[in-house]
């Protein structure tokens, strides 16, 4: 019989309820932070801030040194596997990533057949260094982007706000779609097993761009790809924990009915109070405060959290937001954030 794990991030992705909640929040090291502002400026490019292990270990560092959260979550990008991969990717700022688009099977063949883990060893290093440096008590935890999210980005050189190229792509040449699905799941799955073995205790596939596929593509181009993926690294780490972050409640119940992931992440649309009783008692979720609610404070992020708090009581669940942390965030509305959470 397996040890009941001590973690409380840990306890949830077992199924238990825990209260308080546990908390972290995703992009919790990021730009609303002034120390990353200045670890930022050190690094010069942002993909130099996440292949060298110890800046990337400090910015990963700064939010559990500040908020004392109960997971850390490596300070990365999803688009280092293509980078890996061999695609030419370059972070602009003010504008985000620059990919240089894949849309033929001429660019498709610069690409390498498997994943030259060896390139990514900046992230593992940094992985096993926080391993050691974090508070006994946090999580830590890996992550990359689902297939299809890191698909559209390869296709359209960038992010767009429906994945048009890619969904253009899937509809007119399939074939090429899948290949390069395909090219995806076995690179990722690889990525997560690795970062397992230096020292992740669970991971978050981050499905952010779900939302843009309409139901014809969704399980190829979605369900099954992810699926292929939790199933591989459990087959090769059994201990392994997943956390999928799909947008949309229609997906999510498409993954939860099919038991694909340990805990399913709710974004900001979804109510916890509609949601969560559709679920069984012992499926893991994870959310869903606004963003905008956090920057606004007061009323609106009292009530949003108060709300989920109420809905996922004797639940197991972490509480978290519904997306990312954006950087016009105060600081002291994520401090209250924890206190209420804590508090309850």
């Amino acid at each position: 019989m397996s040890e009941r794990p001590t973690k409380a991030i840990l306890r949830v992705l077992n199924g238990e309820p825990v209260w308080p909640l546990p908390i972290w929040i995703m992009r919790q090291a990021g730009r609303y932070l002034p120390e990353y502002r200045e670890t930022r400026k050190q690094a010069g490019s942002f993909l130099d801030l996440c292949y060298t292990p110890r800046l990337a270990e400090e910015v990963t560092l700064q939010p559990i040194r500040r908020f004392g959260f109960d997971a850390s979550i490596l300070f990365s990008d999803i688009l280092v596997i293509p980078h890996a991969l061999g695609q030419d990717v370059r972070f602009v700022e003010n504008e985000g990533p620059k990919l240089d688009p894949v849309t033929s099977e001429k660019d498709f063949s610069r690409l390498a057949d498997e994943l030259p883990l060896e390139r990514l060893d900046p992230v593992f290093e940094t992985l096993d260094r926080l391993k050691q440096s974090l508070p006994q008590e946090t999580t830590l935890l890996g992550f990359c982007g689902a297939p299809w999210t890191v698909a559209s980005y390869m296709i359209a050189g960038k992010g767009t706000p429906d994945q048009a190229p890619a969904r253009l792509t899937a509809y007119r040449d399939p074939a090429f779609m899948d290949t390069l699905i395909d090219r995806l799941v076995r690179a990722s799955t690889a990525y997560l097993i690795r970062q397992i073995d230096a020292g992740a205790e669970a991971v978050q596939i981050f499905e952010s761009f779900g939302s843009a596929l309409p139901p014809a593509l969704f399980d190829r181009l979605s369900l099954n790809p992810i699926r292929r993926m939790v199933e591989g690294l459990k087959a090769a780490r059994p201990q392994a924990k997943a956390i999928v972050f799909v947008r949309g409640g229609a997906n999510l119940h498409r993954f939860a009915s099919a038991g694909i992931g340990d805990a399913f992440a709710l974004d900001w649309t979804l109510d916890p109070a509609v949601v969560l009783p559709t679920l069984p008692n012992t499926v893991a979720t994870q959310g869903n405060l606004d963003p905008l609610a956090l920057i606004a404070g007061g009323a609106p992020m009292e009530q949003g959290i108060d709300h989920i708090l109420k809905s996922a009581r004797g639940r197991p669940h972490i509480f978290n937001l519904g997306h990312g942390i954006l950087p016009e965030t105060p600081i002291a509305h994520v401090e209250q954030m924890i206190a209420r959470v804590r508090e309850a």
